[in-house]
């Protein structure tokens, strides 16, 4: 694929503005630590929220998504959009309690809600494994889809054995890590907001080409069917049970729906919050901002982002119906997942490639930059600081901060390297996290609800989920992963429970001391809430609750109405948008009597 002048021009204007905003921001950064990972706990809402959606937007998730289309049709989307209803209740639930926790990343909370020997190990044993393994499969496979992008596009026709891409992809890497580590939280937050629009921009200007290439959507609609064996089906937004082979199975779809949100831990969308979702809203001026800024996320992340990516997989697949096969046949060399950069190489005009060059670096760089701030808050925060030096002053934790941000950043890229090498797919790496992630979810949602949770409950979670995961995969290495990981879930959750019940609660002192500093709310808190009568929670959480049944609502209504609307399917839309609207209407007024002011702790 030939670059022009305006393409090469769009590129360097990128790059330049993206450098400069590191500049910018650098000396405020060095203020002081949580300055650094926190923005001072001053964001607005609107910059937070556009940061949390813009790091879920890698340069690996188009080309995922193209994956989990050609395999399971529209349908296959249900991977992740079944995480809604747990991204609403981080919501209306928990990104009030997570501000009044105060605290800079998900793993201190540890050692607010739990003391002793158990919970420092907890944290600084998670806090590594987030920051030196999660995260460096993260940094991996995001890393390994750009490289993708560009042996597909710019590099295509290059030798067998070539580097290029890779020096390609390491610089790109190296000026993210510039302005990450020189700019903190402000610099990584303002370049994602400037990235998250011209990668929309990128994204939905491709989708209208690709559509129109192939004739429209009704064209498009019948070459899938005449192209594909039971080709309707890639159309669907629920799966058709009612065929003899479907793309997705009925056992699958149930799984994901009902199961994989509570279940599993995976970044972005854990059960009840966590990661750099909690970082983001630590980040914000208050409770509010933290909860406009966490539902800003959940719209933009399933209503916004999905269709124009989802196109061009259709698109892709009328015209390479061999991406189909690919999706199926177990080859790990023949990833689905390239259709989506082949059709930029294919369709893209002189000034589109430049700007399409531009959204897969800006997705990319947006979602590098949050795991290298990210990961560095693990590693200086909850180790460094925690048990190394304590008494470390403000200049001593900023430059262990600079170079846990770098540190973070090589272990990635050996990561990428591996995964270029084994021919890892990016679909395979989201789902081999999630598996991974599964068996903790539920302890991390009643640990705020439940007063008997301990250090010990977590540690049982974390253990039991990774090795009845590998012990799931040796013995049943062909389960589909979805009831594995739901086999995993339930084997840890059993685990977890027994450990519980068999060990002692944490000490009223503790537990109280949380209470006070949280107020959250429910029966599980009984004990605690009758040794401390002066303390006085929001008493909501049935409400809450109910918002977030409501927000999922509008969420899964509103992603077959739009597409309705682009295929022209009136009767449907009208359907699905008016059942949205109906709930929007309802969860407004609900949300209302939320916010509404409560009693605070004496």
């Amino acid at each position: 694929m030939q670059l022009h002048a305006v393409d090469w021009l769009i590129i360097v204007a990128y790059f330049a503005v993206s450098l400069g905003i590191g500049l910018w921001y650098k000396k405020r950064a060095g203020e002081s630590f949580v300055e650094y990972f926190a923005s001072g706990r001053s964001l607005p809402w609107w910059i937070a929220g556009t940061s949390m959606v813009a790091t879920t937007f890698a340069a690996d998730t188009p080309l995922a998504v193209t994956g989990l289309v050609a395999k399971n049709g529209l349908a296959g989307n249900w991977f992740w959009w079944a995480f809604a209803l747990g991204g609403m209740c981080t919501v209306f639930v928990f990104a009030k309690l997570w501000r009044r926790a105060e605290v800079l990343t998900d793993v201190e909370f540890v050692e607010l809600r739990y003391r002793g020997p158990a919970a420092a190990f907890l944290r600084g044993f998670r806090g590594l494994y987030i920051a030196v393994i999660m995260n460096s499969i993260i940094i991996g496979w995001v890393t390994k889809a750009m490289a993708d992008v560009l042996k597909q596009t710019v590099l295509v026709g290059t030798p067998a054995g070539s580097t290029t891409d890779f020096w390609l992809v390491a610089a790109m890497l190296l000026i993210t890590g510039v302005y990450c580590v020189l700019s903190g939280m402000w610099g990584v937050a303002i370049t994602d907001v400037i990235q998250f629009v011209l990668a929309m921009a990128g994204c939905i200007a491709l989708a209208v080409i690709a559509v129109d290439h192939v004739g429209g959507t009704d064209a498009l609609q019948q070459q899938l069917a005449a192209n594909l064996r039971d080709g309707g089906q890639a159309l669907r937004y629920l799966p058709d049970f009612g065929l003899q082979d479907p793309w997705m199975p009925i056992g699958v779809f149930l799984v994901m729906v009902f199961a994989q949100w509570w279940a599993t831990w995976y970044p972005g969308t854990e059960p009840g919050g966590g990661g750099y979702i909690v970082q983001r809203m630590a980040s914000c001026k208050d409770e509010q901002h933290a909860v406009k800024a966490t539902l800003l996320f959940q719209l933009a992340h399933y209503c916004l982002r999905p269709w124009p990516w989802i196109l061009v997989a259709f698109a892709a697949m009328a015209m390479h119906p061999e991406l189909r096969a690919w999706a199926t046949d177990g080859d790990k060399a023949t990833d689905p997942g390239v259709g989506y950069p082949m059709l930029i190489r294919e369709l893209a005009p002189v000034g589109l490639r430049g700007l399409l060059l531009v959204t897969f670096a800006a997705a990319f760089m947006s979602t590098i930059a949050t795991q290298m701030n990210w990961g560095a808050s693990y590693l200086v925060n909850d180790v460094y600081k925690r048990f190394v030096r304590k008494d470390a002053s403000e200049r001593q934790l900023l430059r262990a901060s600079r170079l846990a941000s770098v540190l973070v950043l090589l272990l990635g890229g050996f990561v990428a390297w591996f995964m270029i090498v084994n021919h890892v797919s990016v679909d395979d790496a989201w789902k081999f996290l999630a598996a991974l992630g599964a068996g903790v979810g539920l302890v991390f949602i009643l640990r705020w609800f439940w007063w008997r949770i301990n250090a010990w409950s977590e540690i049982a979670a974390m253990v039991g989920s990774l090795v009845f995961f590998a012990a799931v995969n040796a013995l049943w290495p062909d389960l589909n992963e979805s009831y594995a990981g739901l086999l995993v879930a339930l084997l840890s959750l059993l685990l977890w429970l027994v450990v519980t019940l068999a060990t002692r609660p944490e000490s009223a002192e503790v537990l109280a001391a949380f209470y006070r500093k949280v107020r959250p709310d429910g029966p599980g808190w009984g004990p605690i809430a009758a040794a401390c009568p002066d303390v006085r929670p929001d008493g909501k959480l049935g409400l809450g609750i109910a918002c977030a049944l409501l927000g999922t609502t509008v969420i899964w209504t509103t992603l077959p109405g739009i597409g309705a609307v682009i295929f022209g399917e009136w009767g449907t839309a009208a359907a699905c948008l008016g059942s949205a609207a109906v709930a929007t209407f309802a969860l407004l007024r609900l949300a209302a009597r939320l916010r509404a002011p409560t009693g605070a702790a004496v």
